[in-house]
């Protein structure tokens, strides 16, 4: 904890010490006479009037206020305010196991009702904070910002309370909402939408709607089922959710679910390579590959390692994280790779790269990257092997993907095939942004923050350019010359499926630079979902064409990274508290992707 800031204060007081006598003794006798025939509430008013009027005076006396400054050591860098003592309800609830003081010095917690109570003598403070706690905490203390970014939290609890009330209403306890017919979806029969969102309720201070969550974990969540789920994506939105919900809360609840989910998906590293397979049966404990094929995404077997790890460190069995780790060093010494860059799938037999040749950021190779940056922060930057292929790999998109677009040259990573590069870019991609800045904050070379304010932008333009305010799922960017516009899309690559990369990475980027443009930017892209996607009824819906803002054509499903991801990423963008999880805790934590 930090300590607290020293303030100096200037105090005014009116005294009523002293004699005082002159020639018009009758006089002063008459006025003392009338000032005590008034009420005490008068006489308070009449004084309280004075004090305002003469700390008005001073503080407009550009001599007083450089004489105050110098006596009290203020050298003109830090903040010289006036401390109305606003006061604020903290949010997120303070965990039962691990208080935090969300008053430190210079920040301030926005929650979910401003609350301002103003005293009846204003205090000139100063503060001196140190040049770091400076440039974290340089909030605005205008009513104005507070009001604003108070605003916008507010939004997104309404938006988050909108998708509940659908999934409520017509999906309770299965895996996905139906937000048009009014009904659902099930991809695994395991109230998919319900976990994924439960720390997001916790964050956003959602009591009631967490309660019930909760309750239902508790009372109907079972995996004794004979059910095939898929290794990555119940690992990221269960796994991920019940481990990061248990850290937020301290429940323990949690955690027991965490560990039987956890247990059950071991089943998928019973394989001759120790690559995983991609499909797991929850209630017989048998898996097996797709029917289509004996290969894995190298991104799902590369992605599963940061819920492992923590769950191996929190339950102090080291299975889960044995098995996972076995995967990492295997794919960092195999064949294939171009500059650092790995192909999208391998063989779960033999344990080899399959599809060589193929290298993308996008679908199927993506969180590997992501993984590969986060388990060195998440062991405490001692594992060089991670370091090493994540900062080759940054060499690698550097040399072999980047480009920019014709007219406004915007950077862009495409992809490469057999040699030749093609212009695509995943919405998915939209990860690498906020990836790069995090990488640069815990010192990796400044240059990687530059290029994740360049893809930043590219990120948001994928947005802006389009008719309806909204990416698609893949764009290809021009790169002619003559080209009028930048992005140009296929038929089938214009839906949009509320995917959170672009609101993650801006959240990254607006915590490290404090630049407004970045919630500006969210903040549009928010108002978009909701006048595009939203269903009068309750819920929220993918579409077809962001092209086509008459006609976007619904999809009828909400994903459940909607609720997980997507309106979570919102809210920490828009909170101006750099305690409401902190990006500077190094060591074992859990990721909730």
């Amino acid at each position: 904890m930090l300590p607290p800031s020293r303030r100096d204060f200037v105090s005014l007081t009116v005294s009523e010490s002293g004699s005082y006598t002159n020639s018009k003794q009758w006089r002063r006798q008459s006025c003392w006479r009338k000032w005590k025939q008034l009420s005490r509430l008068q006489r308070s008013l009449i004084l309280f009037t004075l004090m305002l009027l003469l700390v008005g005076g001073i503080t407009t006396s550009p001599t007083l206020i450089g004489h105050w400054r110098g006596e009290n050591g203020y050298d003109g860098k830090q903040p010289f305010v006036v401390n109305l003592k606003n006061e604020y309800r903290s949010i997120p609830p303070e965990l039962p196991s691990e208080k935090k003081d969300y008053h430190r010095r210079g920040a301030h917690v926005l929650q979910n009702r401003l609350q301002t109570k103003t005293n009846a003598s204003a205090v000139i403070e100063e503060e001196h904070a140190s040049d770091t706690d400076t440039k974290d905490t340089e909030i605005q203390d205008d009513p104005a910002s507070l009001a604003l970014a108070e605003s916008r939290l507010e939004a997104v609890r309404e938006a988050f309370r909108h998708a509940w009330k659908g999934y409520k209403n017509f999906a309770w306890g299965h895996d996905e909402l139906k937000p048009i017919s009014k009904s659902y979806g099930e991809w695994f029969g395991l109230g998919l939408t319900l976990i994924d969102a439960l720390d997001t309720m916790w964050i956003l201070g959602l009591k009631e709607e967490f309660a019930e969550a909760r309750q239902w974990v508790a009372k109907e969540l079972s995996f004794d089922k004979n059910v095939d789920v898929n290794l990555f994506e119940s690992t990221i939105r269960i796994l991920g959710s019940l481990l990061s919900t248990y850290h937020l809360t301290g429940d323990s609840l949690f955690l027991e679910k965490a560990k039987d989910i956890g247990s059950r998906l071991m089943p998928a590293f019973n394989t001759a390579s120790k690559i995983p397979y991609s499909d797991v049966n929850i209630g017989k404990g048998t898996a097996h590959p797709p029917q289509w094929t004996s290969d894995s995404s190298v991104a799902e077997v590369t992605s599963i390692q940061l819920e492992f790890r923590e769950l191996s460190r929190l339950t102090g069995d080291p299975k889960y994280k044995l098995a996972v780790m076995e995967v990492m060093k295997q794919v960092h010494k195999l064949d294939g790779k171009q500059d650092g860059l790995v192909p999208m799938f391998i063989n779960t037999n033999n344990g080899l790269f399959t599809h060589q040749g193929i290298y993308t950021l996008g679908a199927r190779a993506d969180s590997y990257y992501e993984y590969l940056l986060k388990q060195w922060i998440q062991g405490g930057k001692t594992e060089k092997e991670f370091l090493d292929d994540y900062l080759q790999a940054v060499e690698g998109v550097k040399k072999n993907l980047l480009k920019k677009s014709t007219p406004s040259g915007l950077a862009f990573v495409g992809e490469l095939s057999h040699g030749h590069f093609s212009p695509k870019m995943d919405h998915l991609v939209c990860f690498l942004p906020g990836t790069l800045a995090l990488g640069a904050h815990y010192g990796l070379p400044a240059d990687h923050m530059e290029l994740a304010k360049q893809l930043m932008e590219t990120c948001y333009q994928m947005y802006a350019q389009m008719e309806t305010g909204l990416s698609p799922e893949i764009a290809h960017f021009n790169m002619h010359e003559g080209s009028t516009q930048d992005v140009d899309v296929k038929i089938a690559d214009r839906h949009n499926l509320l995917r959170p990369e672009t609101v993650e990475s801006l959240f990254y980027l607006y915590r490290f630079t404090k630049d407004k443009k970045y919630q500006q930017w969210g903040w549009e892209i928010l108002q978009n979902f909701n006048k595009y996607t939203r269903v009068p009824t309750g819920g929220y819906t993918s579409i077809n064409n962001v092209r086509d803002p008459a006609s976007p054509n619904p999809r009828d499903k909400m994903e459940s990274f909607f609720l997980g991801e997507t309106l979570k990423y919102f809210y920490l963008l828009f909170s101006e508290d750099p305690n409401l999880i902190s990006l500077d805790n190094e060591g074992p934590t859990s990721t909730h992707a």
